[in-house]
């Protein structure tokens, strides 16, 4: 684990998803506020805020003093706000489309961060998205993949009832009630989070926007790396970087995990892989999407 991602609950209680309104705080002292719910900030790498929060800006430039990243979320800002979070410092929107004010065409919101200024300023942004299916729907990837499609970074937003059976399972203490393809708040249609695995997500993502396979995966990988700051040793198969990859086969099934070379989980159905070395001349300059001569692909 890298570190950990803060979400809430300095978040608009307009757009607070399932987050207990109860629970929400704003910034009334500024940075103070952080430091009082949280503690120390050592093991935090990243922090969603509502950008539109009194004393957002001043608390966006002490998070990133910090080498923390900020993400704007959980909120009904309008453009002009975000881009003031963006050039505050931000550099992440939380799960895009969700939570948020919908795209207007008079007031685009934190959605219209993709073909905002702040890009063509040259701020670094990326955005995460829930490919899951049921919190952003086929057209809505495909809207954003192509309007900026170097920014997505595949996200589950899953909660702890992922690979459980439909019921009622807990988020905090909450109730959540399990379907098939989604979780529910019990007795409320609100989203609690995703039931979906990294599997599903990129599998979905390829398959509804038309990207390549090499995108789908490089939007898995090497974009959240890049956002962490971590492409020294996660995200590409670059010498020296971790050995941690997964065999997929052309469907972008996992067949294999391996951990620092050592493979740790095989689908029982696979036989056994010989993974030795990888010939210079297959490797992407990314080291994203490698094929090998069974066919298969080194993540």
């Amino acid at each position: 684990m890298t570190r950990v991602h803060i979400e809430g609950p300095f978040i608009s209680p307009a757009k607070k998803g399932a987050h207990p309104e109860h629970l929400i705080r704003s910034f009334d002292k500024g940075f103070c506020d952080i430091e009082e719910m949280y503690g120390p900030l050592d093991t935090v790498v990243l922090c969603t805020i509502a950008p539109d929060l009194p004393n957002a800006p001043l608390v966006t430039k002490e998070l990133v003093k910090r080498n923390i990243i900020v993400s704007v979320g959980h909120s009904g800002a309008d453009l002009p706000t975000g881009e003031k979070a963006v050039r505050a410092g931000a550099r992440f929107i939380t799960h895009l489309f969700n939570a948020m004010a919908p795209f207007h065409h008079r007031d685009p919101g934190l959605i219209g961060l993709l073909a905002s200024d702040v890009i063509t300023e040259g701020h670094q942004l990326f955005y995460g998205v829930i490919a899951d299916g049921v919190h952003t729907k086929p057209a809505a990837l495909r809207i954003a993949h192509r309007v900026y499609p170097a920014g997505i970074v595949l996200i589950t937003d899953a909660m702890q009832a992922m690979g459980l059976p439909p019921g009622e399972h807990r988020l905090g203490h909450q109730v959540v009630q399990v379907s098939e393809d989604q979780a529910v708040l019990r007795g409320t249609d609100t989203l609690a989070g995703s039931i979906a695995n990294m599997q599903k997500c990129v599998q979905f993502f390829y398959q509804n926007t038309e990207c390549t396979q090499v995108q789908a995966l490089e939007a898995a990988t090497v974009h959240p790396a890049s956002l962490l700051g971590v492409t020294d040793r996660k995200g590409t198969l670059d010498y020296g970087t971790d050995a941690d990859f997964v065999i997929l086969d052309e469907q972008l099934t996992v067949l294999a995990t391996y951990i620092a070379g050592e493979e740790v989980w095989r689908l029982e159905k696979v036989s056994p892989f010989s993974v030795k070395r990888v010939l210079p001349d297959s490797v992407s300059t990314k080291g994203a999407f490698i094929p090998n001569h069974a066919g298969l692909h080194i993540l």
